[in-house]
């Protein structure tokens, strides 16, 4: 039986692949060694989480995903915020994302609670993050809570289809798959045992999976289905025992870190 770590990276020989529909677009090669890097809420040491400058970081670094956490508002909005509510972001602040307007969300400063050099940083809409960084990076759609056919109509309004990979629930998955074949879903079976009817109901291109439920055997699986893995698990002690099970991208709090070990693997090999 395959050991478990604590996190996954790698690309086991398969550089480019097809995006799932008609496979007329490829996914670009991993930007350092490899491995694709997933900056969660962004680059968010010493930045407000999920902010645009933490996004603009993430570029900066030269991340392939920023992982965005899509939220819909009370007036129909969609903003990127972590947590369900917004008690912990600002001062005085109270009430859940999906009860508050954009406007309420706008007023926050949450900022000032990371650093006075970021007084007056905002809680970021998805459609400015989509602006940002349309061209530059890839996105990691967390899609939180809304509604689908929202969503999606914003993705497609950026035309920005086949740049976004999709992390939802199964039956959202299923929605936004039937109304955008080039778009590219993300299933995450949970438990390992739920990985094979997983590949066989969606044969999808990526699959997404957290630490506690993953293994060795789960990534070959996954090749062997032709499927590429991005893992969800954020501590860097992790990362050598991940590459060796030629896994192939990791979610992570700490991006200028693992860009940095890659490069450096890179040079060595």
């Amino acid at each position: 039986m395959a050991t478990r770590a604590l996190c996954a990276v790698c690309l086991g020989g398969m550089a480019v692949f097809a995006w799932a529909g008609e496979g007329k677009s490829m996914l670009p090669p991993p930007r350092h060694g490899g491995v694709y890097v997933v900056a969660h809420r962004g680059a968010h040491e010493g930045i407000p989480e999920n902010s645009l400058p933490a996004c603009q970081k993430a570029i900066e670094l030269g991340v392939d995903f920023i992982e965005v956490d899509a939220r819909q508002t009370r007036d129909g909005q969609f903003v990127n915020v972590h947590n369900s509510a917004v008690d912990a972001y600002a001062e005085g602040a109270a009430g859940a994302v999906r009860d508050l307007t954009l406007a309420e969300l706008k007023a926050l400063d949450i900022g000032t609670r990371v650093g006075p050099e970021w007084t007056g940083t905002r809680i970021p809409t998805v459609d400015e993050v989509l602006a940002l960084c349309k061209g530059k990076v890839g996105i990691y759609m967390d899609f939180k809570e809304g509604s689908w056919e929202a969503l999606l109509a914003l993705v497609k309004r950026h035309g920005m289809e086949q740049q976004v990979l999709w992390y939802a629930p199964p039956w959202k998955l299923k929605k936004i798959r039937e109304a955008c074949p080039e778009c590219i879903i993300m299933p995450d079976p949970g438990l390992e045992a739920n990985l094979k009817p997983l590949l066989e109901e969606f044969r999808p291109k990526v699959v997404a999976a957290v630490w506690k439920h993953y293994s060795e055997t789960f990534v070959k699986a996954c090749h062997e289905a032709g499927a590429i893995v991005l893992v969800d698990e954020r501590d860097p002690s992790c990362w050598e025992q991940a590459l060796a099970w030629r896994s192939d991208g990791i979610q992570t709090d700490h991006p200028a870190e693992l860009v940095a070990l890659l490069k450096k693997r890179g040079r060595i090999q």
